[in-house]
């Protein structure tokens, strides 16, 4: 029975992501891919014209997810750091339902790959930035931030924290959890912005 159109090409990515939740973090290359798929490299060609493209469909597919529930969560929460929270938390359990994927969003999977995937994952951050910095001065608005703050320095460090957190889990083998204490921590962030 013939694969329905594009069944092959999601298995070639779910292919990637099982081999990038590997702790040691071995670089991907097409023969070893292939050979995971028991295709030829030349059968995966006919799916994807080139590596970039494989790694851009696994970005693509971590920007719908991550931004379509980030924009449900802005929807549906009125409360500007009722936001936030839901974000970063959103976030940090992402990476941790998606190791492999957390190796694309840190850049370990990229390193010697076309600069054009972390010019990608960097947009993919500045936008996320941008949501938080908006989050930001809802929050202002409701009277729970001063609306003098620095929305730019706050959403930044907001960033830094989850880049930190998923660095922590790719580095350590996927051994420190990036939701470890994240109550804990949401109420010492949350302290900074009275």
């Amino acid at each position: 029975m013939a694969a329905k159109p594009g069944e092959r090409k999601l298995q070639i990515l779910q292919t990637i992501v099982e081999m990038l939740e590997q702790p040691k973090g071995e670089k991907i290359t097409t023969a070893a891919l292939a050979a995971r798929l028991d295709l030829s490299e030349a059968a995966l060609y006919r799916h994807f014209p080139s590596k970039f493209m494989m790694y851009q469909g696994l970005i693509d597919f971590i920007e719908q997810t991550v931004f379509g529930l980030i924009n449900k969560i802005s929807t549906e929460e009125q409360d500007g750091l009722k936001q936030i929270e839901g974000i970063v938390g959103l976030l940090l359990g992402f990476a941790k339902k998606n190791r492999g994927m957390t190796r694309v969003l840190i850049g370990d999977a990229l390193v010697n790959e076309d600069e054009r995937l972390q010019q990608r994952i960097n947009q993919l951050l500045d936008r996320v930035e941008a949501t938080l910095k908006q989050s930001l001065r809802i929050a202002a608005t409701q009277g729970k931030l001063d609306a003098d703050a620095d929305f730019g320095a706050h959403a930044n460090l907001l960033l830094c924290f989850v880049v930190g957190r998923w660095n922590q889990f790719g580095k350590s083998g996927y051994a420190k959890d990036p939701m470890a204490q994240w109550p804990q921590q949401w109420g010492i962030i949350r302290s900074q912005f009275n």
